[in-house]
């Protein structure tokens, strides 16, 4: 009984420590590259073309074939073992041993294992690049969450204000000091907070939804993240010129290392192609021996009677062995122009690759700058809204001194007060915006989205 209740408070607090389990940023991101289908996927590419790789390692291995036949001949047939021609039932038994070795085809065997690497790089940096893009997806739905938390904190903050400010207006008006109306128009301005509280929940439950989708997570509902207070600190990655960041980039970022790997495959294909109009050389050797018996008992043509037994079989096999080997050479003179066709049209995929480089270069260039340009109006932006949140807290301030004197309705009341709280959301969304663009740019200059 004492284990029993051991065991039930142990798997009570397992319970409860699962449904208060908080997700920080690494651990998003980490989980999602682990559990990503599309980057399955693309784990499931490189095992394929680590196979090839095998495949490129075994052209440089002697080929090596086993045969064995056997079958019956009815009536009158050759004697295979004798030449004569004898109306009998004869069984024959064949065994053999080929092997066959490149000695020389061009280099194609080299220049494909080549390829098979370069190959194995440039899956290796697109599966980098994948787990690059999840990572700023979920760094995204991270700070999209955050950001609805803090957002639900300030409606909810507004909403228990007004409440405040309805049982103030409720006590004035019962003294005579304001008209009815003012009540109703906070009665209203109430509701309409409640309102938001409901807008800003939704809002939060939406973006955790996305997160835990992007986790691949099945229950959403107990999923939460740790509110980290991320402070705006100057980033040193800022204080870099945009064409520093750029040359960073053009080292760091993997989707140009993905085209200039590309670019070598290509390069390699045409030495492929090229290979096959070269002579190649093959030696080869191969074993043989056959075996004949037939259904009856036969004469030796002296009156005595031979019977072939399982070891008269054998013996066959080993009198009638044979070897032989040589070497065959290839010359390519004519195949309806198969081989050049193929080598022109792994130059014109070269071609493309040499296109596709340079497009990587300025699509790099134009979103390392777009990056850095978006970080910087955020910034201003988050600067703007803070002064206007300053200006809005004063102007309310001084509508609820009027207010409490008399001087100021409470529609006008209700109308600053609204834009004070707007004021608060909009520096909250431009805060984590910010965080975000300088994220995006420290992600170009090498710094992982995770890493602090």
């Amino acid at each position: 009984m004492k284990h029993y209740i051991t065991l039930t408070l142990l798997l009570a607090v397992a319970f409860v420590q699962a449904q208060d389990k908080k997700w920080t940023l690494k651990e998003c991101v980490d989980y999602a590259i682990e559990k990503n289908i599309t980057i399955q996927q693309s784990q499931l590419d490189n095992e394929l073309i680590a196979i090839d790789k095998k495949d490129a390692l075994g052209n440089f291995l002697p080929s090596v074939n086993a045969n064995a036949s056997h079958n019956w001949n009815i009536g009158l047939n050759i004697n295979p073992i004798t030449n004569v021609a004898e109306t009998q039932t004869f069984q024959n038994t064949g065994i053999g041993l080929n092997v066959g070795v490149d000695i020389y085809n061009g280099l194609q065997n080299q220049n494909r294992l080549r390829r098979a690497n370069l190959a194995k790089i440039a899956g290796q940096y697109q599966l980098t690049k994948m787990k690059d893009d999840v990572s700023l997806n979920v760094a995204n739905a991270f700070l999209q969450i955050l950001f609805n938390k803090e957002n639900l904190k300030v409606q909810q903050e507004q909403l228990q204000n007004n409440k405040k400010q309805k049982e103030r207006t409720q006590t004035l008006v019962d003294a005579g000091s304001v008209p009815r109306g003012d009540l109703m128009d906070m009665t209203a301005t109430v509701a309409t907070s409640q309102q938001n509280v409901i807008v800003a929940e939704n809002a939060l439950l939406i973006s955790k939804l996305s997160l835990a989708q992007l986790l691949q997570l099945e229950d959403f509902k107990t999923f939460d993240i740790v509110e980290t207070d991320y402070a705006l600190t100057e980033s040193e990655t800022m204080l870099q010129s945009p064409e520093s960041i750029y040359t960073k980039a053009k080292e760091e970022r993997v989707e140009l290392k993905i085209a200039r790997a590309n670019l070598e495959v290509a390069e390699k294909d045409i030495q492929i192609a090229r290979g096959a109009y070269q002579p190649s050389l093959r030696g080869f050797y191969s074993f043989s021996s056959r075996a004949t018996n037939s259904d009856r008992i036969s004469s030796d043509g002296n009156g005595n009677f031979i019977f072939r037994g399982p070891d008269a079989i054998f013996d066959q096999f080993s009198q009638n062995k044979g070897n032989a080997f040589g070497i065959q050479l290839n010359i390519p003179i004519l195949n309806g122009f198969s081989v050049r066709n193929n080598v022109e049209r792994t130059k014109v995929a070269y071609k493309r690759s040499q296109i596709a480089v340079s497009q990587q270069e300025l699509d790099l260039e134009r979103n390392v700058y777009t990056a850095f340009t978006d970080a910087k109006g955020a910034l201003n932006a988050y600067e703007a809204a803070v002064t206007a949140l300053a200006a809005r807290k004063q102007s309310y301030n001084y509508a609820q001194e009027r207010f409490d004197v008399g001087l100021l309705n409470a529609f006008d009341l209700n109308q600053s007060q609204t834009l004070f709280a707007n004021a608060e959301s909009e520096v909250i969304r431009t805060k984590f915006d910010y965080i975000f663009r300088v994220k995006v740019v420290e992600f170009y200059f090498g710094i992982p989205i995770a890493g602090r």
